[in-house]
């Protein structure tokens, strides 16, 4: 059986840009907006602000390394490097855990949305069927992925720009011609009525990052493309510099018209604010649109995640952190393994469908903020130690490199810092810490005992045989001839 040593290149910059938008916009933004408005009221928008910038420094940072080396599972690769293989392994698999836990939600409430129309269906119907498409999807080529993942993210930058759109008609002429609640007839003065721009004091300020962080989620898949992307030099950038103006756009906009339009108080009190939204603009079909949106929504979510997770498995096995049979290749170029894996724990969904509770949302929220803080920390600490090991000459030449050094990463790394003990704080996102702390230690005892040991092991083989260990070739020439054959 002929295998293939390295992944496909077959992600442009159209494919990463739609694809870091589409991870980021999901449940998160949907649903979980709601929740964080009922925490902070107004002033969540200066959260998203807050979180956005975060953001944005965790993925400048991620930027210069993976243009400066490209290679699949770039984070956790970054992290052996850069901190140690203990680091490394438990940015890997933390990130994995992040892209099963929303991926399970995801599923679940995928099964939801369909029995909105066919509510005599069995909801594990749905669930396995969509596993199974989007594990076909994730087998056949991975310019077929980037091409579904682009349309279903268009389709969401769609329904939100419409939103927004009509969201500023209301604010402008004040209409009402449907069934949602009060609407601000005179511009914008829900923001600091019922109860001010903080009603929750800082308390209910602080309270909402759990779900704000929640939401951003995600968009740091752009580093997993580095290895599959036509072009990494261009294409990663050109992503990460859109970050800004899409967290602008997509997040503080889009709260901005809500929390306009309605009291803040009002959010969520009658279905998602998207329905309140178009039913304000006297459309009869808002739940049907809303159901469209949040399907698409769902399905690019948990396509992503079933990518993200297998490009990160497939690049720890090569580093002997994973199970070698994630390495591993199908004759597309796609770690076929990883997705039959990540299929079939999906398909635990199918049980969770019918255990997990509304009242759970916060909890995987915090489990997922958990694992995603953890792993953008790591980027920051992996990167601010490429940067010590560079010399001067070096860092000149980095082709994109992170502003305000050092002080943009320094202080990211504090908002993180700040986040994880904000959920140690509160009780109701406490459970998060207890679990995030649980598998961090059952990592590093796996790690003890079964990575560790065979380490001077790998290590030998790699001086004897460099290639034991692909890297992506990122000369222009190398693209027509990325794929290597291993008789096996």
């Amino acid at each position: 059986m002929s295998q293939q040593s390295t992944l496909t290149r077959g992600l442009n910059t159209r494919h990463i840009r739609f694809l870091a938008l589409g991870s980021a916009i999901g449940t998160g933004l949907f649903y979980g907006s709601a929740t964080a408005i009922k925490m902070a009221g107004p002033s969540v928008l200066m959260a998203y602000l807050i979180a956005g910038i975060a953001v944005y420094i965790v993925m400048r940072a991620l930027g210069e390394m993976a243009v400066h080396n490209p290679v699949s599972g770039s984070f956790s690769h970054y992290a052996s490097q850069y901190i140690g293989p203990l680091a490394g392994f438990t940015t890997g698999w933390t990130y994995v855990l992040e892209m099963i836990v929303v991926a399970l939600a995801d599923v679940t409430a995928f099964s939801i949305y369909m029995g909105f129309w066919y509510p005599d269906v069995e909801r594990w119907v749905w669930i396995m069927s969509l596993i199974l498409f989007l594990g076909a999807i994730n087998l056949i080529h991975v310019k077929v992925f980037g091409e579904l993942e682009f349309w279903l993210s268009l389709i969401k930058v769609t329904a939100i720009g419409a939103m927004i759109i009509g969201g500023f008609g209301i604010m402008f002429y004040g209409f009402n011609a449907g069934q949602g609640g009060a609407v601000a007839v005179s511009g914008i003065e829900n923001l600091w009525m019922h109860g001010g721009f903080m009603p929750n004091g800082i308390l209910g300020f602080i309270a909402c990052f759990t779900v704000v962080v929640f939401a951003f989620g995600g968009i740091e898949i752009i580093g997993i493309t580095a290895g599959e992307s036509e072009d990494p030099k261009t294409s990663i950038p050109k992503a990460i510099n859109a970050v800004p103006m899409r967290i602008l756009l997509f997040y503080v906009l889009t709260i901005f018209v809500l929390m306009s339009i309605f009291p803040w108080n009002q959010i969520g009190s009658q279905g998602s604010p998207f329905v309140q939204i178009f039913q304000s603009l006297g459309i009869e079909s808002a739940a049907t649109i809303l159901n469209i949106v949040v399907i698409t929504a769902a399905v690019s979510a948990i396509n992503s995640d079933v990518f993200g997770a297998g490009r990160m498995l497939f690049g720890m096995a090569n580093r002997g952190q994973a199970p070698q049979v994630f390495q591993k290749i199908s004759k597309n170029g796609v770690p076929w393994m990883t997705v039959v894996v990540m299929v079939a724990v999906l398909m635990f969904g199918v049980v969770l469908n019918a255990m997990i509770p509304e009242s759970v949302f916060l909890i995987i929220a915090s489990i997922a903020t958990f694992a995603t803080v953890w792993v953008w920390l790591m980027i920051l600490l992996a990167q601010m130690a490429m940067r010590r090991k560079l010399s001067v000459e070096e860092i000149k030449k980095l082709d994109f490199p992170m502003f305000a050094w050092p002080i943009a990463p320094a202080l990211a790394i504090a908002f993180m810092l700040f986040v994880l003990g904000m959920m140690a704080y509160f009780p109701q996102s406490r459970t998060a810490i207890y679990v995030g702390i649980s598998w961090l230690l059952i990592l590093t005892v796996a790690y003890k005992l079964w990575v560790k040991p065979n380490e001077r092991n790998d290590e030998s083989d790699t001086v004897s045989h460099p290639s034991a260990y692909p890297t992506v070739d990122t000369a222009p020439e190398a693209n027509t001839s990325i794929k290597t054959n291993l008789e096996l």
